[in-house]
């Protein structure tokens, strides 16, 4: 039986967690859950925003599925999202944004994957004000030769195990020609051992602009940390929102799967929240693990219910009076 470490985590993420385990339960995948804590639930519980049994059970499952996490602005801890990535070397995140015929969105028959380096660039953590009266604050962003090579390789076998035909790789090299540089040399250079599969190279402005105004043109997009953050988001948006975008967070022997939207404390306990990214993160861990067949018919069943409409959580269905664990109770018929 696989063990995976579950963090329900903060505001509406124990609600729209229950709904995706019990929906995984329901596929007959044998999973041991083993529930831990993080975030402002874990400083709560133990004066710890990530506390030592949690990691403790990461590095025995080394699979995570986990809920939002509270991160406060500017003050309190640090991200405890940042903190895992680093921790477990989880280089490579992958978010999948696809156009569901029921969800409202500005574009049809979208399918996009943004891979993000996920442990260096503006994100490394490397920052420190200047000065005793802190008027001057530095972030140095962090490019290697190594963490570029691995995650455009992860990229391309990416692509080759999902058969994807293109890969973008979206940088700054024109304006930071050492950091950003750095990066597209080592990309074009790895580019070359897959000769299948096209490659082509934007600038990241740009690459913004033409996925607003014609995203069918992208395949997959590789990038570096900050810019993956941004391309992340928007690509969520040309579907829908981040309540249908999931997230996975890849090492060499470590994973994690999420919803990647916030916490929505002001809606929490209402049986309001949509647990579709939730779920979807959910599909995405099963084939991780290898249960392709349980995937595909959660998906399938996700599929349903969404392009349906009427079973669904008021965000996708306004005049919906569908909870999240109802919503989650009909997902369940549609796979019988």
């Amino acid at each position: 039986m696989q063990k995976v470490t579950l963090i329900k985590g903060d505001g509406i993420g124990p609600s729209i967690m229950d709904a995706a385990t019990k929906i995984i339960e329901a596929s007959g995948v044998p999973i041991e859950w083993e529930e831990r804590y993080a975030g402002v639930s874990a400083f709560d519980r133990f004066q710890s925003p990530l506390p030592d049994e949690t990691l403790e059970s990461i590095k025995r499952t080394r699979v995570v599925f986990k809920g939002p996490l509270t991160t406060q602005l500017g003050k309190g801890f640090r991200s405890i999202n940042v903190a895992l990535r680093q921790e477990f070397d989880l280089y490579a995140n992958v978010r999948p944004a696809k156009s569901w015929k029921g969800a409202h969105s500005r574009y049809d028959n979208i399918d996009l994957v943004v891979i993000r380096e996920n442990t260096e660039g503006l994100y490394a953590g490397l920052e420190h004000y200047i000065g005793p009266k802190k008027n001057t604050a530095e972030s140095i962003a962090v490019i290697t030769r190594e963490g570029t090579e691995r995650i455009i390789k992860f990229a391309f076998e990416y692509a080759r195990q999902n058969r994807r035909k293109k890969i973008t790789v979206a940088h700054k090299a024109n304006i930071l020609k050492y950091s950003q540089g750095l990066f597209l040399d080592v990309a074009q250079e790895v580019a070359k051992l897959y000769p299948e599969i096209e490659c082509d190279e934007r600038i990241i402005d740009a690459t913004c602009m033409h996925l607003v105004m014609d995203p069918n043109q992208f395949d997959m997009i590789v990038t570096t940390n900050m810019f993956g953050d941004i391309l992340s988001d928007l690509i969520a948006g040309l579907v829908g929102g981040l309540g249908l975008a999931p997230g996975a967070n890849i090492g060499y022997d470590t994973a994690l799967f999420e919803a990647v939207h916030g916490s929505a404390p002001d809606i929490a306990g209402k049986n309001i929240a949509n647990p579709t990214a939730l779920i979807l993160g959910g599909i995405m861990m099963l084939r991780y693990l290898g249960e392709t067949l349980a995937a595909d018919r959660i998906n399938r069943a996700v599929e349903v219910i969404i392009n349906e409409g009427r079973y669904v959580t008021p965000d996708l269905n306004p005049d919906s009076r569908t909870g999240t664990a109802e919503m989650a109770e009909a997902i369940i018929g549609a796979m019988s």
